[in-house]
């Protein structure tokens, strides 16, 4: 019998994992560290860069959106590969930990930019090295972290499973709000600048990895599927499994789309043209997506303890009714913001509030869909594709901004106008989201679902009658 340095199965357990506090408190400075230096790598790019002489030579804004999409796209398109790494060869835990330190060398050379020698060496080289780094470590772990924190629980604790997803995705916009204020704040100050700004999250993401790395004993370390992971992907089981999901993952597509507009510069072109005076205080048109984060972090308590019981009692809710609600509410919030383009066009400056309205509805309808997005991807793959599965459904981000890239693209004439006013393009998008939750209320009737969890470790009761080794298979 082979003997394993680390548990490789769930505890027989009906409390929390002891591995989830370290894999909660490595995502939340993961976070806080990527979108900490992507809050200042445009700005950066725009307005602080240097030629090796020293001198000031940014980038024109257009060249520095261009690279920070690039960016994006790459941190979005490696799950794929750090999928097949983790599933078919090294295993999450490996997996998750060698691309942290290559993350962490990202960043530690977007912090020596500033240098005398990173000046030298040219910030336009440096932000390339860094930046390729970044994007393999933070595209590389990101499907393997939510699959590993779902391989924590087995058949006797799946009840916390959903609480669990939830206080993962507090800690993603915990870490990420915080950092999204402190580390622009770092770059525009002239006694820190961009050596804090990119150095910050380069320490915070040296604490994730050690924070990660100090759980190890604690966490359960599934070990790769090897070439089992192809066979069990492209048997006709494993076929079957990725079709079904993929009939969800349409529909969530169409959500990313409309919640990428709301962090993005549709929404916050509107908000320039609305009255912005707002308890006093006269806000600035980009900082009202700060609501976003805040909402997200009050709405997943409220959610899992108060909203969720109460419909409960007369509802009984699964994860594709979760989902569902929450794609409706989407719509009604972009209701709110036809409603507030109107009164624009009619020549009126409607107060700020009625965008934070439509954010309150739109991050109420984020907690149902993207949460529980997380616990139904993990659920419904196999054990060898956990992996695989969450890359998937991190693709669906990526495709719901270049559907949006696309119908922007159309709605271009050649002279630079636009085909759509904007009362029209919100119209269009409305309509869209609630014909989609429409179809997937449909479909989801007909969904037939199996849940996959690992298979725990024997309680010594059940050693003492059944004293045979299982392995990880779907239960």
């Amino acid at each position: 019998m082979a003997k394993h340095k680390y548990a490789t199965s769930p505890l027989n357990i009906s409390t929390m994992p002891p591995g989830v506090p370290y894999i909660i408190g490595n995502e939340a400075a993961e976070r806080f560290s990527y979108y900490g230096m992507k809050s200042v790598l445009t700005v950066f790019m725009a307005h602080y860069i240097l030629n090796q002489s020293g001198v000031l030579a940014p980038m024109n804004p257009n060249e520095a959106y261009m690279y920070t999409h690039y960016f994006v796209f790459g941190v979005y398109f490696l799950p794929i590969l750090g999928a097949i790494i983790a599933d078919g060869w090294l295993g999450k835990y490996w997996t998750i930990l060698s691309l942290s330190i290559a993350y962490c060398f990202g960043n530690l050379t977007l912090a020596c930019m500033a240098t005398s020698w990173g000046i030298a060496v040219g910030q336009r080289t440096m932000l390339v090295i860094g930046l390729a780094l970044i994007c393999l470590g933070a595209g590389g772990i990101k499907p393997c972290v939510s699959a590993n924190v779902g391989d924590q629980f087995g058949e006797s604790n799946k009840h916390l499973l959903s609480k669990m997803f939830g206080w993962f995705y507090f800690s993603i916009n915990a870490g990420s709000f915080i950092s999204s204020i402190l580390c622009p704040w770092l770059l525009a100050n002239p006694k820190y600048g961009p050596g804090w700004a990119f150095g910050i999250p380069g320490i915070a993401m040296l604490i994730a990895t050690l924070f990660f790395w100090g759980g190890r004993k604690k966490m359960v370390h599934v070990p790769p599927a090897g070439l089992g992971y192809l066979r069990e992907t492209f048997s006709r089981e494993g076929l079957i499994t990725l079709a079904r999901i993929a009939m969800v993952y349409v529909f969530i597509l169409v959500f990313w789309a409309l919640w990428g507009m709301s962090n993005g510069v549709e929404w916050t072109l509107q908000a320039e043209k609305m009255n912005l005076h707002w308890f006093g205080m006269d806000l600035l048109a980009a900082q009202v997506q700060t609501a976003n984060p805040i909402l997200i972090l009050i709405f997943i308590p409220l959610v899992n303890y108060v909203i969720y019981p109460a419909i409960n009692r007369v509802f009984p809710l699964t994860p594709l009714r979760k989902i569902g609600i929450g794609l409706f509410l989407t719509g009604l919030s972009f209701m709110v913001i036809v409603w507030i383009q109107g009164q624009i066009d009619a020549g009126l400056r409607p107060t700020i509030n009625w965008q934070l309205l439509a954010y309150v509805i739109l991050t109420l309808g984020e907690a149902m869909v993207s949460i529980t997005g997380l616990e139904f991807s993990y659920t419904q793959s196999p054990n060898s594709m956990k992996s695989s599965v969450m890359a998937l459904w991190l693709l669906t981000v990526a495709s719901g901004e270049f559907f949006v890239g696309k119908v922007n693209a159309w709605d271009l004439n050649a002279d630079g106008t636009r085909k759509l006013t904007d009362y029209q393009y919100f119209t269009f998008f409305t309509i869209l989201m609630f014909a989609a939750a429409v179809v997937f209320v449909v479909v989801a009737c007909f969904y037939k679902g199996r849940t996959y969890l690992q298979t725990q470790q024997l309680t010594l009761d059940e050693i003492a009658t059944e004293p045979i080794l299982h392995g990880g298979t779907p239960s």
